[in-house]
């Protein structure tokens, strides 16, 4: 088995550069605040209907709960709109919040209800290009709050997602993993991230690459950005970039 192991510095100017970014990010995270807000209180079901799609293009998990909560709002219009975005979001855990909703009295909002349940749940049982389990991300710099843990792994899991990856479940047997390599043919990873401190002020993220689920270390990746940034605002960066990475080293589509 090979033993590969990747350092990478993410640097900010890769990024364009970390002021850019950083500005950028926080930008986002506003637009997301807001849009959920307007979704929740707007006055008009048009501005509502507007900020259910501006969340369903935001490319953000974190736009999953609002856009559900929309399907039960008093605007069919405005149900129709959450509906549409939510398999514009695709977040398969949309799913569930759509399959809730499945005897809405509008016809216009069940079709959208219908239609984007049917992309999520394409999405859901499209066949893996790879099998993961992702263990749950370690603070070691003893100053992160479950909250940005939360929102970090949940970008993890999102980037997988995108990639074609199929998540194990966190307790799963042995046997019960070959079983489902063997059915779909494909490699298996145990991937364990950390965040630890850097003596810029920045974070590290570090993510080992261990065969699932025999077990066997392939090694490691490893990125950071200095600071300048809140932890949660450079998390969301390096969080995505470093499944990129983990995927690229150890070519997780071969």
């Amino acid at each position: 088995m090979r033993h590969s192991v990747k350092r990478c510095a993410l640097s900010l100017i890769a990024l364009l550069s970390w002021g850019a970014a950083s500005t950028a990010l926080a930008q986002v995270d506003s637009r997301t605040a807001s849009l959920s807000r307007q979704l929740g209180q707007g006055m008009e079901p048009g501005a509502r209907s507007r900020a259910a799609s501006g969340l369903g293009a935001s490319d953000d998990p974190e736009a999953l709960g609002p856009l559900c909560e929309g399907l039960k709002d008093t605007s069919e219009q405005v149900r129709a709109a959450a509906a549409q975005a939510l398999g514009v979001l695709k977040e398969v855990a949309g799913v569930e919040c759509l399959k809730a909703r499945k005897g809405e009295p509008d016809s216009a909002a069940r079709a959208a209800i219908l239609a984007s349940l049917k992309t999520l749940q394409a999405l859901k049982e499209q066949a893996p290009r790879f099998y993961v389990q992702l263990v749950d991300v370690k603070d070691r710099t003893g100053q992160l709050s479950p909250e940005v843990l939360r929102f970090t792994e949940a970008r993890m899991r999102r980037k997988l997602s995108q990639m074609g990856a199929m998540v194990a479940p966190a307790r799963e047997n042995k046997a019960a993993a070959q079983g489902v390599l063997r059915k779909y043919g494909v490699r298996g990873f145990r991937l364990q991230a950390e965040i630890h401190d850097t003596e810029s002020g920045g974070l590290q993220v570090t993510m080992a690459c261990i065969s699932y689920p025999d077990q066997t270390l392939l090694g490691d990746v490893e990125l950071h950005a200095g600071g300048g940034a809140k932890p949660e605002d450079l998390l969301k960066v390096l969080a995505p970039r470093i499944i990129e990475e983990a995927a690229d080293t150890f070519e997780w589509d071969t």
